[in-house]
């Protein structure tokens, strides 16, 4: 952690919606004019996609099923550790992106599935932003949790993320439904072991309930709206937090715990946008007067 340059980490697996969370984030750095360095998860994952696929095909052959994007070998877990810790010593650092299809192949004239080169931050920025798998890990090699000032947790329940990963990666990657199940079934031991325990190192957990029937989300047509869901969100510390003018702020929300407030799922940017402004104008004057 670092008070002279702040770090934010948003973690969920894919299909979370992490990305969604982004887009709120994006919303307050604009409004309160605040310069972030946004990196991705996947700008660490330590194959291209043509590796990956070897590297996949050699594990299976020797009875490895379980390896995957998840696996924290498969990443550069490394490598963003030391980004963490440089940033939050000094504001720099680099990323890179990993190029998903031809509108991002496009844009940064990489082929798709490959990686962009390394490149330094911008200078002079007020923090830096993390989206992706892997922003709250802890395990024998790496700390990555205990370098961020504030971590984010995306958990939707299980159905929910496995129907909006189906339908995420049939639209837009052009996947079957069967291919799709053969992921979810693969990164399942990683997930366990890699993903979930970052959700007890994070701050705050935003766990969307749907209130339909998601019994058999590989059949699913449609992905739950918001108006279908419920969002719970839970704080790990919850003083200084003012519940009060939150369940006010927020019609139809209500404390299911000391430490939990539930939201209905179209009030789930306002409640982000009322959360995070005050935790994010604190870290920027904490930074100021450090």
């Amino acid at each position: 952690m670092s008070k002279k340059h702040p770090i934010i980490s948003v973690t969920g697996s894919s299909g979370a919606g992490t990305s969604t969370v982004k887009g709120t984030f994006d919303q307050i750095f604009r409004r309160e004019g605040i310069k972030a360095v946004s990196i991705e998860g996947d700008a660490f994952h330590k194959y291209n996609r043509a590796d990956m696929k070897a590297e996949l095909d050699r594990r299976y052959k020797a009875g490895d099923h379980g390896f995957s994007h998840f696996s924290y070998e498969a990443n550069e877990l490394g490598e963003l550790e030391r980004v963490f810790r440089e940033y939050g010593e000094t504001g720099r650092g680099r990323t890179r992106h990993y190029v998903h299809d031809d509108a991002e192949a496009e844009k940064y004239g990489v082929p798709p599935g490959h990686f962009t080169e390394w490149a330094e931050f911008e200078e002079g920025s007020d923090l830096l932003f993390y989206e992706g798998l892997h922003g709250a890990v802890v395990n024998d090699e790496v700390n990555i949790a205990a370098l961020a000032d504030l971590k984010i947790g995306v958990v939707p329940v299980i159905n929910l993320e496995w129907i909006q990963k189906i339908h995420r990666d049939k639209a837009h990657r052009g996947y079957s439904t069967e291919a799709v199940t053969d992921v979810i079934l693969r990164r399942m031991h990683a997930y366990v072991h890699c993903i979930t325990p970052q959700f007890t190192q994070t701050d705050i957990n935003f766990q969307r309930v749907p209130v339909v029937d998601t019994s058999n989300p590989f059949i699913a047509r449609w992905i739950p709206t918001a108006d279908e869901s419920l969002v719970v969100i839970r704080f790990k510390n919850p003083r200084g937090i003012d519940f009060p003018y939150l369940t006010s702020m927020i019609n139809g929300s209500w404390m299911s715990r000391a430490n939990s407030i539930v939201i209905p799922g179209g009030k789930l940017d306002l409640a982000m946008q009322l959360i995070f402004t005050p935790m994010i104008e604190r870290l920027i004057t904490n930074a100021k007067k450090a």
